[in-house]
């Protein structure tokens, strides 16, 4: 137990530390050829440090993920609005904002407070089935919906950019609301939204250069995919302690 307790706390700060170095050296490169979006870039640089936090917390177990999610999601919405990001906008700043108070009290009710972790569970094969299904059903209907709304990108086939927002989009939404109830399959899903994020940016960045705060959340969700690695073997073994 003891050397589980250290690599926790060895990764915890290799996610902060890493995050935070990695951040201001962007934004110092950046800032120089940012213009009139220095402010932004600061800002979102700001947001991506606050919502390492919220995700280190998050896979630990504790309560205080839901204080820095709430700064974090704000400032993420405000920026998918301006990159035209309609899906992620939305689904920040009218559902993630508002699920931080919904999952602070749902985990106050399981048993997480500033020195205990969140009493964690798992989906049974039905609720597995449940899942599922509205993962792919609302997959293809958002999918279609930001086809109609994006006049940004030209028609293809598949259009990727539109593709990972949604896909991103629909795993944040179950992400959250399994985070909020407790259950250790919410991981699968955050490896699913930051693969996906990290796609969106890179797309973004090929696309728009000069997008300077782009860059700033490729890394940012990099750190992301690494945390929610890890924050799937901790609930696992969460879980596994409720059984």
């Amino acid at each position: 137990m003891a050397r589980y307790e250290i690599f926790n706390k060895l990764f915890n700060a290799f996610i902060l530390i890493g995050m935070t170095i990695v951040t201001v050296v962007v934004t110092a490169i950046k800032f120089q050829d940012a213009g009139s979006g220095r402010v932004m870039l600061v800002v979102a640089a700001f947001g991506s440090l606050m919502g390492v936090l919220s995700t280190v917390f998050s896979a630990n177990g504790r309560i205080l993920t839901f204080l820095f999610g709430l700064i974090d999601v704000s400032i993420y919405g405000v920026m998918c609005l301006t990159g035209a990001k309609y899906g992620n906008a939305a689904l920040h700043l009218l559902y993630f904002l508002p699920m931080q108070f919904v999952g602070y009290l749902q985990w106050r009710k399981r048993g997480a407070s500033d020195g205990e972790r969140v009493h964690a569970r798992r989906l049974d094969s039905r609720k597995w089935l449940l899942f599922g299904s509205l993962f792919l059903v609302g997959l293809l209907a958002a999918y279609f919906i930001l086809c109609a709304l994006d006049k940004t990108e030209a028609a293809g086939v598949i259009r990727w950019l539109v593709l990972m927002d949604a896909l991103s989009m629909m795993c944040n939404i179950l992400g959250q609301l399994l985070l909020s109830t407790a259950y250790m399959e919410q991981w699968i899903f955050w490896i699913g939204v930051n693969i996906a994020s990290v796609v969106m940016w890179v797309l973004t960045l090929r696309e728009s250069p000069d997008s300077s705060y782009a860059l700033i959340y490729v890394v940012k969700y990099s750190f992301y995919l690494l945390n929610s690695l890890n924050g799937l073997r901790i609930w696992l073994a969460l879980s596994r302690e409720e059984k």
